[in-house]
């Protein structure tokens, strides 16, 4: 099997695409006393938070895209007169304006510079800093919660895929499961292929119309969404049990080309995935989080492909029943050219692991010390953002 570290020695393109490979995506359980739920998304590839919460009311986000994050006027969906929601995200507007469904912008973990989707995730899952290569010995943030947990138990569960998700790895048991992995060309296995055939018009042509079929539909002709579908229904079932926390990963985020086309489907069969947890959950989506997180944002300038490249901040979206929604959380930075990060990306005013770190004091009420020192080191909580009812 490849390891992370001989994947990140290949090359750059090959690299993106098996960062959010499908047999790379894992599904994780614990059990934890108590009735409120978390559960946390790992979004593979970088999602462009810009896109898909769109600050179409600072004046520099038309200067920096063409044809990317158009904005209310060209379909995406106000907010509050400031963000607008991605349309392929708008299944999710009911829960919006249910105040179940709320995101946190201008986002990232401390992972500066190198823009590698391997460190990038390895760090996320770790929430341990910007300690690169990761510490595997201190394993993920959500097995250090459980190990400051009383009464924690290990639910069975299973693994299908090439290696376990670090967030959920630790001294702390927790197994894991995935469902059967078919191999189909991924939105960044297309990227490859693009560059193999690029000098050949006869076959860049057609493997481009051919790949266009592989992106809607999967090796066995089901949507592609229905896996995430699928984890979200075998989560959930887990959860009306004794399981209380669950972690997996999607991939497909990856946006170095044809970005409108690519996330557009990735966002569909998150929507798809978030509402197939409410609706198995039934009454205990009342006491469910969900976090989905992703290991960087991307450039705010749009690139000579319609797409974007590596960035810093980013997004992150928050659902459930016990979330306080209806709001994009943002210390917002603005876009022009001297508020970017290094002249090229969204200027993160926040960690992350600091939602993440609230949610956790709010669901199962862990010390501010233990999750500022232990849980996610070196994390400064900073004031309270009131995600949770």
């Amino acid at each position: 099997m490849l390891s992370r570290r001989f994947l990140l020695k290949s090359a750059a393109m090959a690299a993106c695409s098996a960062a959010a490979h499908p047999l790379m995506s894992t599904i994780t359980f614990a059990s934890v006393p108590g009735d409120n739920r978390l559960v946390v998304i790992v979004l593979r590839g970088a999602m462009d938070g810009l896109d898909v919460v769109q600050p179409y009311g600072d004046p520099g986000l038309r200067a920096l895209r063409r044809s990317l994050s158009p904005g209310p006027d060209q379909g995406a969906i106000d907010l509050d007169g400031f963000y607008a929601l991605h349309p392929a995200l708008s299944p999710l507007l009911p829960l919006w304006q249910a105040g179940e469904l709320g995101f946190a912008h201008a986002v990232a973990t401390p992972y500066r510079d190198k823009r590698s989707h391997f460190d990038g995730q390895d760090v996320l899952e770790a929430g341990s800093g910007n300690d690169v290569p990761v510490d595997v010995r201190r394993g993920g943030w959500l097995n250090r919660l459980l190990q400051a947990m009383p009464g924690v138990q290990a639910e069975t569960a299973y693994s299908v895929g090439s290696e376990q998700m670090l967030i959920l790895s630790g001294q702390a048991r927790a197994l894991s499961w995935a469902p059967d992995a078919r191999l189909a060309l991924s939105a960044q296995a297309q990227l490859l292929l693009d560059a193999v055939y690029h000098d050949d018009p006869l076959f860049r042509e057609a493997a481009a119309d051919a790949a266009e079929i592989g992106l809607d539909l999967g090796s066995d002709g089901r949507s592609r969404g229905q896996t995430g579908v699928r984890l979200a229904r075998f989560a959930a079932d887990r959860l009306n049990g004794e399981t209380r926390i669950a972690a997996f990963s999607l991939s497909g985020w990856d946006t170095h080309a044809r970005q409108g086309a690519v996330l557009g489907r990735t966002l569909g069969g998150l929507a798809e995935t978030i509402l197939a947890l409410k609706e198995r959950l039934g009454p205990n989506w009342g006491r469910t989080t969900v976090l989905a997180l992703t290991e960087f944002g991307r450039t705010a300038r749009e690139n000579g492909s319609a797409g974007t490249d590596h960035g810093t901040g980013g997004a992150m979206l928050m659902a459930g029943g016990a979330v306080r929604g209806g709001r994009v959380h943002a210390d917002w930075p603005g876009l022009a050219d001297d508020a970017l990060y290094q002249q090229r990306d969204l200027m993160p005013t926040r960690d992350v692991r600091a939602y993440a770190g609230w949610a956790m004091r709010g669901l199962f009420g862990t010390a501010p010390g233990l999750i500022e020192d232990t849980i996610f080191p070196g994390l400064d909580l900073g004031p309270d953002p009131r995600i949770l009812r």
